[in-house]
């Protein structure tokens, strides 16, 4: 992978991880690094599955497959913030 495919899977991640942050209710203790990564991850799985059920890619916007990828993301947001939030809220048993 160049240099040109790293910058522009952050880019992705960052916009698919903000849409996800944004379409989930409530807040969610975490910070950019982690929504970005989410995203990405969010992005990579989502084009995965919406190849694997039969949508295309096209030279346009794949509309089916950015709402797999924000779907995923929005999922993703929810799990690190649940698992962010337990770990901050562990209390010390003496």
């Amino acid at each position: 992978m160049n240099i040109t495919g790293i910058i522009s899977a952050i880019v992705i991640g960052a916009i698919i991880g903000a849409l996800g942050r944004l379409l989930l209710p409530g807040r969610q203790p975490i910070g950019v690094i982690l929504t970005v990564l989410t995203g990405i991850v969010a992005a990579i799985v989502g084009t995965a599955i919406a190849q694997s059920v039969g949508v295309s890619t096209t030279s346009g916007i794949d509309w089916i497959e950015l709402v797999f990828q924000v779907g995923l993301a929005v999922l993703g947001v929810a799990i690190v913030a649940a698992l962010r939030g337990r770990g901050k809220n562990r209390r010390v048993e003496r």
